[in-house]
């Protein structure tokens, strides 16, 4: 029932385009899998093999440090209606982070968003779809404000210090270098 393909189709752009939330996948070599649900508007296709994703500040950042390591990077894509469907977009990431070079390439891709850490510009080896015959269906309600309002009240500096705090490390000791 999976189907490989090597390249996002324009088919498979409009399913991710139509999709509220999204799954991003890494590991270390050796340590914790991490495996992530997204949402907001944080995510472009941006060619046929490219797609990028707007980061936004949180408890950690497992993504930066498993990318420093090795790359390896999975998307993952579930229609909650209509018809069933599950996509998977296997990728090697790098980060981009404001003052890299590609941050102004990027960043004009999306919303201005509170506390937007880094974009991980990845290109697609290769996308997988797969029925999706037993994932329920769920009504999509609207977007959750609590991040924006905390990034907000936290403003650039506040945020700056949180990522001194929280997010230089991974959970398993791995440096993220969000700081450098």
């Amino acid at each position: 029932m999976a189907n490989f393909y090597t390249k996002i189709s324009s088919r498979i752009q409009k399913f991710i385009e139509a999709q509220k939330m999204f799954f991003v996948a890494t590991a270390p070599n050796n340590g914790r899998i991490n495996l992530s649900p997204k949402g907001m508007d944080s995510f472009r296709v941006l060619d046929e093999n490219r797609v990028a994703w707007l980061n936004v500040t949180g408890s950690g950042n497992e993504t930066a440090a498993h990318l420093l390591e090795n790359k390896r990077i999975t998307m993952m894509f579930c229609s909650f209606e209509g018809a069933p469907n599950i996509l998977r977009l296997y990728g090697k990431g790098k980060e981009i982070k404001e003052g890299d070079d590609g941050w102004n390439e990027l960043i004009g891709f999306f919303p201005e968003t509170p506390g937007t850490r880094q974009i991980f510009d990845i290109t697609i080896e290769s996308a997988q779809t797969s029925c999706g015959m037993s994932i329920p269906f769920f009504e999509y309600k609207g977007e959750r404000e609590e991040l924006n309002d905390w990034a907000s009240s936290k403003g650039r500096k506040g945020i700056k210090e949180y990522w001194a705090e929280k997010n230089q490390e991974s959970i398993d000791g791995l440096p993220t270098k969000i700081l450098d």
